[in-house]
């Protein structure tokens, strides 16, 4: 603890009017000598915080270890010939007023002013039981430009179920108030931005109508209009592959004549229970592709475009002559689940069992998309560390990127690293926080970064540092009034504009399937009320909408009100007669009634229109075999794998069928390629045990038992089938 000089306070001060905050008569009595105080810990600011001189004045934030203080002095003093400025609270907070902070940012301005806390009691005002000192300054750096940032509300799940809730903000941080909401109640999933260096354009991840990589390419003006024209979309990047596309974390080049973008990929995506870290996302398969503005083209970044690896998170460097971004060898998950919302089981090796995903950074020439050879980057490379959202400084002499143990997004290990932009030894910056430093963007003129941070709170928070010319970082200066308690912040972006230069932006390609597309996700996140209130807001839009009737009618069914449910389908039918998912619902609804026969009937019109449907050839299957008309089932399980050899289902079915017959050995080849596209499938790992068990190879039988009862605790046939095994195996 730092000597403070012990300061007597009158008796007469401390009981007279003064108010917290209210600046005290400079005639405070000081004791000459000096003692060591302890016991009181100021938590914010930290040490030799440097402040912006438009931000407002913080809240000034401390620990007493004292039980008997319950009064403060906050002593500021300065390197001019003013005085000292003295503050009383009567509690650990204080807050300057604008005026006194405005005082005390002109007179600290690159200096350095010393804040002294002192901790006594009312009833023996002479005494100092505790102090705490720190010293802060003013520079004369502004940051000069507003915020871009998105509000979530958390867990994660609850906004991707609904994405209405999401908003975004603009402004500056000198504003007392938070920045006003610029968009809202967009119903369908909005994500990364970014915007062209000059601040004229706008960038932005948008579900529109059935596709989910599209992207919004927008001139920035007062009044912002995300309509139809300005939508493009990364799935038409080699659209005959029939591959799903996303379109991950896209950037606008520095002077908006490209946009660069993860496509052809896949993902790990899983919500999570814990507040603070409610979704682990990161990808997993991917290749760099470039958007042509003016030629309206999309082309593949040789150099970056190899399949082998996952190619992401890219960033131009300010001139938009080089491209930074994360690669690792690219994976496939032991399940069939790719982008959509997977269960921790499905990704298991990562959550339970211990296995890391490493990215490192590349650089790569952008050289008018012709791209080139993708190198490491030294320093942010090979490391044993996951490396990821790299960002250029303003002039190109510095990265600033992330570090963490695994995996990219929301980790609460992540600290930010500074280092030479074309590559050296990184630096551990010191504005980092205790919990997840991600999120980063350096103002236009280069002297400070936003950042996002966990430290306080489980909603993430935005923070501020300086950055000197030599790459040396300040303490953090948090951004509490930009954010609201429960609000996550993130995605924060300085635009080089004027603060007030977007005041709305406005959604104008919603459709009949934009809603069609949430209302599949409400269902997905099991929420059919909302997904019955997405099919009714589609067919608004479209009265025609034949998927809409079909998926109103699915819900119903689900809610049990199943004649109604067939006047849906039957409209369905009406708008379109060769909708074929319309007649797998029909033929399922059926199934489930007890009417066979006309589940069959309606099985036969879906495959008369898609006769590789490989659900109802399934489903087919299924039926036969419950009437035991066992060789037309397995025909049909057949037709469903030349379908689809991956259909897991169609696998396990057979399998049954097989082990029926007593074809055991084809019988656990089926449900060994089920297992092998689904790990977690509780009912083929039973199965296979018990066809392991019947044909004595009890130490396999005992594995798939083992794993049956892994996947569901509960499950007592299989602990009865593993007490089995394990006595057969010991009479051997």
């Amino acid at each position: 603890m730092p000597k403070l000089l012990r300061t007597v306070i009158l008796v007469i001060l401390l009981f007279t009017s003064q108010m917290p905050g209210k600046l005290v008569n400079d005639s405070i009595e000081v004791a000459p000598g000096q003692l060591e105080y302890s016991g009181l810990t100021i938590h914010y600011p930290l040490d030799e915080t440097l402040f912006p001189p438009e931000i407002i004045a913080p809240t000034f934030r401390w620990k007493d270890d004292s039980e008997g203080s319950d009064t403060w002095l906050i002593k500021i003093e300065f390197q001019d010939e003013k005085g000292r400025m003295d503050f009383l609270s009567r509690s650990r907070v204080w807050t300057p007023t604008d005026a006194q902070w405005e005082a005390i940012k002109q007179r600290s301005l690159e200096k350095d002013a010393r804040v002294t806390i002192l901790g006594v009691n009312q009833a023996d005002p002479k005494r100092i039981l505790s102090g705490g000192r720190i010293s802060i300054r003013t520079s004369k750096d502004e940051v000069g430009a507003p915020l871009f940032y998105r509000e979530v509300n958390l867990p994660f799940i609850n906004a991707v179920k609904d994405p209405s809730l999401i908003r975004w903000r603009f402004g500056s941080i000198s504003s007392k108030t938070q920045p006003p909401s610029v968009l809202e109640n967009l119903p369908v999933c909005g994500n990364c931005h970014s915007f062209s260096s000059d601040g004229v354009l706008l960038g932005m991840d948008v579900d529109y109508a059935n596709e989910k990589g599209s992207y919004a390419i927008v001139p920035i003006t007062e009044e912002m209009i995300l309509e139809k024209s300005k939508i493009i979309t990364w799935s038409d990047y080699r659209r005959e592959d029939g591959e799903l596309t996303y379109g991950l974390l896209s950037q606008v080049s520095p002077d908006g004549n490209f946009v660069v973008s993860t496509v052809k990929d896949r993902s790990v995506f899983v919500p999570r229970e814990e507040l603070a870290f409610s979704q682990l996302f990161f990808p997993i398969k991917g290749i760099l592709v470039v958007y042509d503005r003016e030629k309206g083209t999309f082309k593949a970044l040789p150099g970056a475009d190899d399949e082998t690896y996952v190619q992401s998170n890219p960033t131009w460097s300010p001139d938009g002559k080089y491209i930074v971004f994360t690669r690792s060898k690219a994976y496939h998950l032991k399940t069939k689940g790719a982008n959509v919302l997977l269960s921790e089981e499905e990704c298991r090796e990562f959550l339970k069992e211990g296995k890391t995903f490493l990215f490192d950074l590349y650089r790569i020439p952008f050289n008018g998309g012709e791209g080139g050879t993708a190198e490491p980057l030294e320093g942010a490379s090979n490391n044993g560390m996951s490396n990821y959202f790299a960002k250029y400084s303003p002039d190109g002499k510095w990265i600033v990127f992330c570090k963490a143990k695994s995996f990219s997004l929301l980790q609460p290990d992540s600290e930010l690293y500074i280092m030479p932009a074309e590559g050296g030894e990184p630096r551990r910056m010191r504005c980092n926080t205790s919990r997840m430093n991600s999120w980063h963007s350096f103002s236009p003129n280069g002297k400070w970064l936003v950042f996002s941070s966990k430290a306080n709170s489980p909603y993430t928070q935005l923070f501020l540092t300086h950055i000197d010319g030599n790459g040396r970082s300040a303490p953090p200066v948090a951004l509490t009034h930009m954010t609201v308690p429960d609000r996550a912040a993130n995605i924060p972006e300085f635009v080089n504009t004027d603060p007030h230069a977007i005041k709305k932006i406005e959604e104008r390609f919603l459709d009949d399937l934009s809603f069609i597309r949430a209302a599949h996700q409400f269902q997905l996140a099991d929420d059919i009320d909302r997904a019955e209130d997405a099919y009714r807001k589609a067919l608004e839009f479209n009265p025609k909408n034949s998927d809409a009737y079909n998926g109103i009618g699915s819900v119903l069914i689900r809610k049990g009100q199943v004649e109604e449910a067939f006047s849906y389908f039957n409209k369905a039918l009406e708008m379109d007669p060769k909708n074929k998912a319309v007649y797998f619902n029909l033929g399922l609804a059926q199934s489930e009634q007890g009417n066979l026969n006309e589940a069959i009937r309606y099985y036969d019109h879906a495959l008369a229109i898609d006769p590789n449907y490989t659900d109802a050839l399934c489903n087919m299957g299924v039926i036969f075999a419950s009437m035991g008309r066992d060789d037309e089932a397995a025909a049909y399980y057949d037709k469903a794998l030349e379908s689809d050899p991956t259909h897991i289902v169609a696998h396990s079915n057979l399998g049954n069928l097989l082990a029926k017959q007593k074809k055991y050995d084809e019988a656990i080849a089926h449900y060994k390629e089920a297992i092998k596209y689904d790990a977690d499938f509780l009912n083929a790992h039973f199965n296979l045990g018990l066809a392991l068990l019947i044909t004595e190879q009890y130490d396999e039988a005992i594995v798939h038992f083992k794993e049956a009862i892994r996947i569901d605790p509960n499950y007592s046939p299989a602990q009865v089938g593993l007490n089995k095994a394990t006595q057969m195996n010991k009479r051997k």
